[in-house]
């Protein structure tokens, strides 16, 4: 019988929109108020750290990416450079952020419809927006990959717009008053772990650079693509999100609001009035929507992976739809666990998905070492002391002391899941008497030296 496999289609500019997509440009408005209030208006302090930490994390993503071009992310990367048994971990820590992701874009979506349109139940709002980002999830990843370009363009247009209409409040005198102030970077009456605290909050904001790696079987040339395409991305949005952040605390100064969850919304009324205001609703539900369906592809890559190696149900997620060619069934399990959005609050599940991707983004710094510096004896220089030694250590230290940071809650409620997830690697194996089953990829990963340009590829699958 054929092997079922992912197709390789997109380019690098389909997986940056793919990933923009996945981070949704418009997810600094969402989080706006709880990252304010969390750092006491010190958010773009706040917003700086998560990149610095999230900015070496993902040097290392594409590193392990060029090695292991294949679905799974950090659940593979670990898998294959330190221990299966602690890539299973990693894996399940993993799996349930990448199922939560698209229930948070939903929740995002509801905080917002609801202000507008109160009269109509939360949970109808949940179910609506879940059917619509399951359905493209369904329907393939070159449809993800169109529709996302153009609502991400839309979106990077509308900050442009935020960015000019705030502006010209500040130069009218409202807010500070001036736009040139160091108060949304550095407060000395706010302690630093307030600041980290913030900071652990707006990894969230930066999870979609970690989504490419999922990507790589269905990438063309995945071992220079997507490390290309993580660092354009990463870059991108941490302009639209630090200049961001900086120009809303400039003419919001302080963080108190309303309503917390949707605090950006006094913001843009603040600039714009109602027009903009409205605008900005359709501008959020559009962005929710795009990195719904994003995240939700790229979660039901990372289940496929692990499907496939038969540590879940193989019959459930190692299964592809043969006219689609995507893990339908697991798509729809995700759609099934976004529904809890009703019962679930949106400050909840951020808080939970940070504390499994900060232990992602460590274990990927760490895998980094463990392939290349230490089994590949990749430190005959300098130079590959840094690249495979010094600069992922920096990103696991930095990811640590974020996770450090996370609120007693997050901690417990992750500390039981992965109590879950050892409960079931203890019974898989026999309490480590038998091995983890593991897929092998090799022949599919592309030496450097035989990699071909898109357009040679696509003339040849022509």
């Amino acid at each position: 019988m054929e092997r079922q496999t992912l197709i390789r289609t997109l380019t690098l500019s389909q997986v940056v929109f793919l990933g923009i997509a996945w981070n949704n440009p418009m997810v600094f408005f969402n989080t706006f108020g709880i990252a304010t209030v969390t750092s006491q208006g010190v958010i773009m302090g706040a917003y700086i750290i998560a990149f610095l930490a999230i900015l070496f994390t993902a040097f290392s993503y594409g590193k392990m990416a060029k090695a292991f071009p294949i679905a799974g992310s950090a659940y593979t990367f670990t898998q294959k450079s330190i221990n299966p048994q602690i890539g299973f971990l990693v894996g399940w820590t993993i799996m349930l952020d990448y199922m939560l992701t698209p229930m948070v874009t939903c929740l995002m979506s509801t905080v917002f419809l609801r202000a507008v349109f109160p009269e109509i139940p939360h949970a109808l709002w949940i179910i609506l927006l879940t059917a619509s980002i399951v359905l493209p999830s369904i329907l393939g990843v070159k449809f993800t990959a169109s529709t996302g370009k153009i609502f991400v363009i839309a979106q990077i247009v509308f900050v442009g717009v935020f960015w000019v209409l705030t502006i010209k409040s500040l130069l009218a005198g409202v807010g500070t008053g001036t736009l040139f102030s160091l108060q949304p970077l550095f407060n000395s009456d706010i302690e630093l772990p307030v600041i980290l605290a913030g900071a652990s909050i707006l990894c969230f904001s930066f999870l979609g650079f970690d989504s490419l790696t999922t990507l790589s079987e269905e990438t063309i040339n995945p071992e220079k693509t997507i490390p290309r395409a993580i660092i354009i991305m990463l870059v991108t949005i941490g302009i639209l999100y630090i200049g961001s952040a900086y120009l809303a605390q400039l003419v919001h100064p302080g963080f108190s609001f309303a309503n917390t969850d949707s605090a950006a919304m006094e913001v843009v009324y603040l600039v714009g009035g109602n027009v903009f205001k409205s605008v900005f609703v359709t501008a959020v539900i559009l962005g929710n929507f795009s990195s719904g369906v994003a995240s939700t592809t790229s979660a039901s890559r990372v289940l496929y992976a692990m499907g496939r190696d038969s540590v879940l149900p193989k019959k459930v997620f190692g299964h592809i739809h043969s006219r689609f060619k995507t893990p339908s069934t697991g798509i729809i399990v995700i759609g099934t666990i976004s529904l809890l959005g009703i019962v679930l609050t949106l400050d909840q599940v951020i808080k939970f998905i940070n504390f499994g991707a900060l232990i992602a983004f460590t274990s990927v710094n760490l895998s980094v070492i463990f392939h290349y510096f230490i089994r590949n004896r990749r430190r005959s220089s300098i130079s590959e002391h840094m690249r495979y030694l010094f600069m992922p250590l920096l990103g696991a230290g930095f990811t640590l002391w974020l996770w450090s940071h996370l609120e007693l809650d997050a901690m417990i409620l992750g500390g039981i899941w992965v109590a879950c997830g050892l409960g079931y690697l203890l019974h898989m194996t026999k309490f480590f008497k038998q091995q983890l089953p593991e897929f092998s990829f090799d022949k599919e990963i592309i030496p450097e030296e035989e990699m071909i340009s898109e357009e040679v590829y696509m003339e040849k699958v022509q």
